[in-house]
């Protein structure tokens, strides 16, 4: 019983210090955890994270936007329709942006919203109103925030109404 009891420690021991299973159950170096469909972390990191960019190749891309700070936040569905291309719909995927850059970044705040509302192209209705369509298949229900680029004060670039995920399934 008592080397059980060794054998159990230990086991547990190296399951908290094996990195495949940290990476799947927290924060990678970047600032993804996948399991609970966050990403927290810069723009760097998000380019180095989603893309296997070098930090200068994400420099490049990020520009001034590199340091902000970035909080992401999805659903299952999103997942599963990056998983099937976006092929198999429909999808209850829905995606939430929030940039930061007051603190050693650009100085913009912005915030959006994003669900998946089919294929567009052939039927422009799928489009609710007040929002705008992106990437073919899926609609930016809110886009508001302040950047010094525009100038001073708030921007709404869209605001569709209700601005919740649910009522656009």
């Amino acid at each position: 019983m008592k080397k059980f009891a060794i054998l159990l420690g230990v086991m547990s021991f190296l399951f908290v210090l094996n990195p495949v299973v940290a990476k799947e159950t927290g924060f990678d170096p970047y600032g993804y955890n996948r399991n609970a469909r966050v990403f927290n972390g810069t723009c760097v990191g998000w380019g180095m994270g989603k893309y296997s960019w070098t930090e200068q190749q994400a420099r490049d891309w990020c520009g001034v936007y590199s340091d902000d700070k970035i909080v992401m936040k999805w659903n299952a569905e999103w997942d599963r329709g990056n998983a099937e291309n976006w092929l198999n719909p429909p999808y209850r995927a829905w995606e939430n942006n929030e940039w930061n850059g007051m603190n050693g970044g650009s100085g913009a705040v912005w915030h959006y919203k994003i669900v998946w509302i089919g294929d567009y192209a052939n039927d422009l209705s799928l489009v609710p109103e007040g929002a705008y369509g992106i990437w073919g298949q899926f609609a930016v229900i809110m886009d508001q925030g302040k950047d010094p680029e525009y100038g001073p004060g708030h921007f709404w670039f869209t605001h569709s109404n209700p601005t919740g995920y649910g009522a656009h399934f």
